[in-house]
């Protein structure tokens, strides 16, 4: 009876944390900030936050010290970490879901909200984002809200781009025609009579990537879903990392 009883505890106890460990990996640390907290911070403040690897830029190195460029999420908003100093080591660690304690300063660029400055501690969870359909925000004033979050467009059409010829063209290599294979693609999608530029920024998603050749393939007129990053400059300018026919 004894033995069954604490069968039945330890059943009970198995069933109690089910489920609570997403719970547990988005629980601040004492001295880290919520994401309303971070939001809140002015430029230039002096911010903590814990964070997950959504996608990561290329490693590089200048003199010899190691960068990453890093897209992060947790459950209630993003962070985008810029050139932050790492090892080729620990870059590799830098999976998608790995999490992060970031210690840095807020900073803006052109319209995107950043870290810089940051320093890392590598933790134990994972956590990977569902991408937000903010298609419907396009036109809104909301859609800062989402600056930097994993997202998808759903049903957009490709729209004529001009290249340096003056030539009507699906895609465009650099924002003005000038560049070449292997340089960040730029292409027009509209949606409800509006038409925004959105980009395959090369050091994300390079030349090998399926993302990089389906928007070299596209057509003036296709129909598309895609998803990516809602990253700013002058304006929106997501980062696309799949393109696929619209379902």
């Amino acid at each position: 009876m004894k033995r069954m009883l604490l069968l039945v505890l330890s059943a009970l106890l198995v069933l109690s944390c089910f489920g609570c460990g997403e719970t547990d990996i988005h629980k601040k640390s004492e001295g880290v900030m919520t994401y309303a907290e971070y939001a809140a911070a002015a430029i230039e403040d002096e911010v903590v936050v814990e964070t997950f690897v959504q996608a990561k830029q290329g490693y590089w190195e200048d003199e010899g010290q190691g960068k990453v460029t890093l897209y992060t999420q947790d459950k209630d908003g993003a962070y985008f970490i810029y050139n932050m100093n790492t090892t080729q080591a620990d870059f590799d660690k830098m999976t998608v879901g790995t999490k992060l304690r970031i210690k840095g300063y807020k900073a803006e660029f052109s319209g995107e909200v950043e870290i810089i400055d940051a320093t890392y501690e590598i933790l134990d969870g994972s956590y990977v984002a569902e991408p937000k359909d903010i298609t419907a925000l396009l036109a809104s004033d909301d859609l800062i809200n989402s600056q930097n979050q994993r997202v998808s467009f759903k049903g957009m059409t490709v729209e004529a781009s001009k290249d340096a010829e003056g030539n009507d063209v699906a895609f465009l290599y650099k924002w003005n025609g000038s560049g070449q294979d292997g340089d960040d693609l730029y292409f027009n999608v509209s949606v409800d009579g509006k038409t925004y530029q959105f980009t395959v920024e090369s050091y994300l998603c390079d030349k090998t990537t399926d993302v990089y050749a389906a928007v070299k393939g596209l057509k003036i007129g296709d129909k598309i879903d895609m998803e990516g990053f809602l990253y700013w400059y002058e304006g929106v300018n997501p980062h696309i990392t799949s393109v696929k026919p619209a379902a």
